[in-house]
């Protein structure tokens, strides 16, 4: 190949001083193809100058490589392979035994079956001792009986209906009817 001169421009871009070495060695390979068809493709005759030729399927390894062969005798007893078989699969079994425990049965028995259809239960109704009115009468909760004891609530005017709407918060203290002095001012 001909030497180009060193005073040859880089105007493809900016590039290493060895790989700009190696493009101006190509250079009168370049000659032929535009810069983008070389960019897609390489350089054209750099490994061969035939074109058309196919390129070899066997490496070199693959040629020489020869496959070791058996001597054709046994290595091991027959004992020997069952007994290690049946080492191996004794210690499958274990480590499959301790990874995966056996499900517990399931008890498809339910609640009602389990607590109220037990022999020998006869449900009785007990006796009311005073008659009661769903609608009118007031809930007894925790709340109810122990409001009393509350923090924070504003004070129970009757012990039968504890947390009814009370607007004495609200109410000035001037236009209380209930209380009879003001509470000092300080």
């Amino acid at each position: 190949m001909t030497e180009q001169p060193t005073t040859v421009d880089n105007n493809v871009g900016k590039c290493m001083l060895h790989n700009w070495a190696e493009e101006r060695a190509v250079a009168a390979l370049d000659i032929q193809q535009t810069r983008t068809e070389i960019q897609k493709r390489g350089h054209r005759g750099i490994l061969t100058m035939d074109q058309e030729s196919k390129m070899e399927t066997v490496s070199t390894l693959k040629a020489t490589y020869i496959p070791p062969k058996s001597p054709g005798v046994r290595l091991r007893g027959i004992r020997g392979e069952l007994l290690e078989k049946h080492i191996a699969q004794m210690i499958r079994e274990k480590v499959h035994a301790e990874l995966k425990p056996p499900s517990p049965k399931t008890d498809f028995c339910s609640t009602t079956q389990k607590d109220f259809c037990v022999e020998g239960f006869v449900h009785l109704t007990p006796q009311t001792t005073q008659v009661h009115d769903y609608k009118t009468d007031q809930a007894v909760t925790f709340w109810s009986e122990n409001c009393q004891q509350i923090q924070g609530v504003t004070a129970v005017k009757t012990l039968k209906a504890p947390f009814r709407k009370s607007a004495q918060f609200s109410t000035p203290i001037s236009e209380r009817l209930d209380e009879i002095e003001l509470p000092p001012d300080n």
